[in-house]
């Protein structure tokens, strides 16, 4: 999972580099003002957001469906779930009391 979490953010990364490259590329074009240009780069910017934006929609499927799994864990068995927050905070506190 965290493989997948880590080219999933290397691919958005980039993405959001090119999104930039575009955006200064279609800033260029327009102080050309030139109509071929200046359509070209919008095209290939509104084609860049929407890339990135279908990127991060399939990288937040996985942490919505967690989310979801999560949630139906805890409203199935409260109690066990408040006693393994209860543990944690308890450990976490004695990790932060010997320091």
């Amino acid at each position: 999972m965290q493989h997948e979490f880590n080219r999933a953010r290397g691919k958005m990364t980039d993405d959001l580099k090119t999104i930039v490259s575009d955006g200064e590329d279609l800033l260029k074009a327009a102080a050309n003002a030139s109509g071929e240009g200046f359509t070209a780069a919008r095209a290939k910017f509104a084609e860049r957001v929407m890339s990135a934006k279908a990127s991060l929609a399939d990288l937040s499927q996985p942490v919505v469906e967690r989310a979801r799994q999560a949630d139906d864990y805890v409203h199935g068995s409260p109690w066990t779930a408040i006693g393994i927050v209860a543990a944690a905070g308890i450990l976490i506190g004695l990790l932060a009391a010997k320091r």
